[in-house]
């Protein structure tokens, strides 16, 4: 006998073996686009404020001026980190029957760069971005105060892990996904674009230890991961992967 049809809110499926959630797809797909928008706006922000230098106070004396546009960058950058969890969460939930292990651990890095960028990265940049706004009208006495504050966050941000939190994280993340895909013959371009993402992402952290300088590699990296989750958003919304490696 014929499976029953089944009915739930987002889709009618010929048998509840092949139930799919497409609401979650959908969310993780519109997250996906809103997130490459996000990274697109902070590039003029970025432009604008120019690259932070190394030392507490060369910092303090950067974050004088501009903080207008650090704040701006800053709001984007947390509301970019949160949207990645509902598209980690969507790529598990779509291509975990391809290989479940290898999408739990691509998926737990990408989760592991929220946690790490939010706990660690951006609040020593809101507290530099605080004290060098009360730098730039301090007293001598004060600055001093000010100067010991900004050690603790300023040695945060000029660790080289700084760059295993905000990039090797999310490249493992996306170049497991990528595996994954071209692996399981589902999104094939999309697969190709998360996996060259990925290299050049751990080949620029590689870089940072080596040189202690800033890889030119990671712009095309940054570059890539926009052109990636524009990738991934489309074909999330129109749920072209499916739950058995199916490609629609």
């Amino acid at each position: 006998m014929n499976a029953p049809r089944v009915v739930n809110a987002t889709r009618v499926l010929d048998g509840p073996q092949h139930l799919r959630p497409v609401s979650m797809e959908w969310f993780g797909g519109v997250a996906a686009l809103l997130l490459a928008v996000g990274y697109v706006a902070t590039m003029p922000l970025f432009a604008v404020v120019g690259a932070p230098p190394e030392g507490a106070q060369a910092r303090l004396e950067y974050h004088m001026t501009g903080a207008t546009a650090w704040w701006g960058i800053v709001a984007l950058s947390v509301l970019t980190d949160l949207l990645f969890v509902p598209v980690g969460i969507s790529l598990y939930t779509a291509l975990r029957r391809l290989n479940q292990p290898a999408m739990l651990i691509a998926t737990a890095f990408i989760l592991i760069f929220v946690v790490l960028d939010l706990a660690v990265l951006w609040p020593a940049k809101v507290s530099m971005i605080t004290l060098g706004e009360a730098y730039a009208t301090a007293t001598s006495e004060q600055r001093v105060l000010l100067l010991a504050a900004a050690s603790y966050p300023s040695a945060v941000l000029d660790s080289d892990l700084t760059a295993v939190y905000s990039i090797l994280t999310l490249g493992i993340g996306i170049l497991g996904t990528g595996l994954v895909m071209l692996r399981g013959g589902v999104g094939r371009a999309t697969a190709i674009v998360g996996v060259t993402t990925g290299v050049l992402g751990i080949v620029s952290v590689a870089e940072t230890m080596v040189t202690g300088t800033f890889p030119v590699v990671v712009v095309g990296a940054s570059l890539l991961t926009i052109v990636w989750l524009v990738l991934v958003g489309r074909a999330l919304l129109r749920s072209r992967w499916s739950l058995d490696g199916a490609t629609r």
